[in-house]
């Protein structure tokens, strides 16, 4: 039986290039994979996902008002797919997560959603919220926070690299808008260390 999957992390945590060596790893195998990547996040440009260390490959672009389950079922019928990748799936629609589960379920074709759990403020994405509720599998993807932890919240910085606590929660950004952080540090807005905490560093290893 397929399944849907939802792999959510934080920002940085490498969940691009997860997605793009999964996808090549099937067509090593001579398995076709389709791509799916939201139209609202072209800052690699349109029809593309790229990851940080440089991996890029074709992508399929959709809107908020797309039929998924159409649009994969149409290429289905065309070139048989094996497997269904959705970059940025914070960005879907509490429908479209329904119409994924339908691809799962329906055409036997497994999806594997990669996004982010919570914006700035700490809430849920809808995307992100659907998928939990609805994926058969969940996966954490892990980064760490400046002070070595666990970084599970992200932070919004301005251009002068200070905390934004108030605003959209849809706003198109890479490392110069966003530091993922631990909850403790979430909590009192501090994007690097203290100088307390790098004098302690510097402590312990004298």
């Amino acid at each position: 039986m397929a399944k849907l999957y939802f792999y959510y992390s934080t920002m940085n945590a490498g969940k691009s290039t997860m997605l793009l060596q999964a996808s090549y790893n099937y067509r090593e195998r001579g398995m076709a994979t389709l791509i799916l990547a939201p139209a609202i996040d072209n800052r690699d440009g349109d029809r593309v996902v790229s990851s940080r260390i440089g991996l890029q490959s074709p992508a399929t672009t959709f809107h908020a008002t797309d039929n998924l389950f159409h649009l994969v079922n149409a290429e289905h019928e065309r070139e048989s797919v094996d497997c269904v990748f959705v970059d940025e799936a914070q960005f879907l629609e509490k429908k479209q997560v329904r119409q994924l589960s339908d691809v799962s379920d329906s055409l036997g074709v497994p999806v594997l959603c990669y996004g982010l759990r919570t914006d700035f403020q700490g809430n849920l994405f809808t995307g992100s919220e659907q998928l939990l509720a609805w994926a058969d599998e969940l996966v954490e993807l892990k980064t760490i926070c400046h002070c070595g932890s666990k970084a599970n919240m992200v932070l919004r910085i301005d251009s002068e690299g200070r905390v934004i606590k108030e605003g959209v929660q849809i706003k198109i950004g890479g490392n110069d808008q966003y530091v993922s952080v631990c909850r403790r540090h979430f909590k009192t807005g501090m994007i690097s260390p203290s100088e307390e905490e790098l004098l302690l560093d510097g402590f312990d290893e004298t």
